[in-house]
């Protein structure tokens, strides 16, 4: 078997990724996703993945198109951003921009399950199992294994998440000696519509709205908590009410009493930058190719303005199988570089400029803050490039 392009990896970004070919595909068997085999749960309910997704408004936009948007996510109508401790804030609100909304919250297993059904009508080769590898390249081609299978590729497109084994000169690789909180909680005064960015010389504390859950569970949010490891540690191994009160002595009180709603998970915060997405007929796309600090939620979103940017580059392929790769993904590179530089500086500074320690830096950044609060002009540069990116 011979496929033009190879999928290695099923979730969101490699799966948004497969629709995006499908779409203009003259052949859409020949495109072929390779998903690791996922543990059978009982219901959705049941499954304990934790993470929440902040989907911006270009997100929403290219899902829509795809027919594999979501039902029933909490939309971010205004975001209020501060620091604890010191003056300045700037407020973002999505009738300032002409948007319905500045972005979504999604449980991840929602656009999972969103993406699979629009899969499911494409006509593209999926294969479940163990993760698939890339023997070698002969020919100009990529031979790839799956289990059993084995086939070539014209193409492969890693998108299997944080596959960074080669330390590559110019390659990024640092820790930011932060790790994040998650849970789900309630709020006993909740502002539905509104996203929090609380930054504290620890790291981001960030709450979003999060969907109402069953028998109209309102007012809750999606709660990404960066602090140091021993702070993490030590709320994790909290009482549920030892934990909230934390909370609202971090927080503050504009929205009430907190009350968990769920369990709580950490991991480790870092940020991993390839230099070079493309190695001979690989590609790497989404958290294969950058994995960024939390904060703004800008992840995904930059993963599936990759897979929409590969997929324009990836098409005079899918028309005629002789045209030749090379131009095709160094044209896609060279498409790809501000946005991804762009967004992972952002990603990158905020967190540790806020978090300094330093008096004078602190006062700056709330300077700062209430001046993109006082200027709408300086606002808007910042607000699009996190609603959309730069999709050039």
């Amino acid at each position: 078997m011979h496929a033009d392009v190879t999928i290695l990896g099923a979730g969101p970004v490699g799966a948004t990724m497969a629709l995006l070919l499908a779409r203009g595909a003259a052949r859409p068997e020949r495109i072929v996703l390779c998903r690791p085999r996922r543990p059978m749960v009982a219901s959705p309910a049941a499954a304990t993945d934790p993470r929440s997704m902040a989907l911006n408004h270009g997100s929403r936009v290219l899902l829509e198109s795809l027919g594999a948007w979501p039902a029933g996510g909490a939309d971010i109508l205004d975001v209020h951003v501060s620091q604890r401790g010191r003056l300045g804030r700037t407020h973002i609100s999505h009738a300032d921009f002409g948007v319905p909304a500045l972005g979504t919250v999604l449980p991840y297993l929602s656009i999972v399950e969103a993406l699979d059904a629009a899969l499911a009508l494409t006509g593209i080769t999926v294969r479940t199992g163990p993760p698939a590898t890339v023997l070698r390249h002969e020919n100009g081609h990529a031979v790839v294994r799956q289990d059993e299978a084995e086939w070539t590729s014209t193409v492969c497109v890693h998108a299997e998440g944080g596959t960074f084994d080669k330390q590559v000169r110019g390659d990024v690789h640092r820790g930011y000696r932060q790790h994040a909180v998650l849970a789900i909680v309630r709020a006993s005064r909740p502002r539905p519509g509104w996203a929090w960015e609380r930054f504290t010389d620890e790291g981001p504390l960030a709450l979003l709205p999060y969907p109402a859950g069953a028998a109209h569970d309102t007012g809750r949010y999606a709660l990404v908590w960066c602090c140091r490891p021993a702070r993490a540690e030590e709320l994790a191994a909290m009482d549920d009410d030892r934990f909230a009160l934390a909370l609202g002595d971090t927080f503050g009180s504009r929205l009430g009493r907190f009350s968990l709603a769920g369990p709580r998970h950490r991991y480790p915060l870092g940020i991993n930058l390839r230099r070079r997405v493309v190695d001979q007929t690989g590609v790497a796309i989404g958290n294969a190719a950058q994995t960024l600090h939390p904060v703004a939620g800008q992840g995904m979103n930059l993963g599936l303005r990759d897979a929409a940017r590969l997929a324009e580059a990836l098409a005079p392929l899918l028309r005629d199988p002789g045209t030749p790769v090379a131009p095709l993904l160094a044209a896609y590179t060279r498409a790809r570089a501000a946005d991804r530089w762009i967004t992972s500086g952002l990603t990158d500074l905020m967190p540790r400029i806020f978090a300094t320690g330093l008096a004078p830096v602190e006062h700056a950044c709330g300077l700062a803050l209430l001046g993109l609060d006082m200027s709408r002009t300086l606002r808007g540069p910042l607000a699009r490039q996190l609603m959309e990116g730069l999709r050039g």
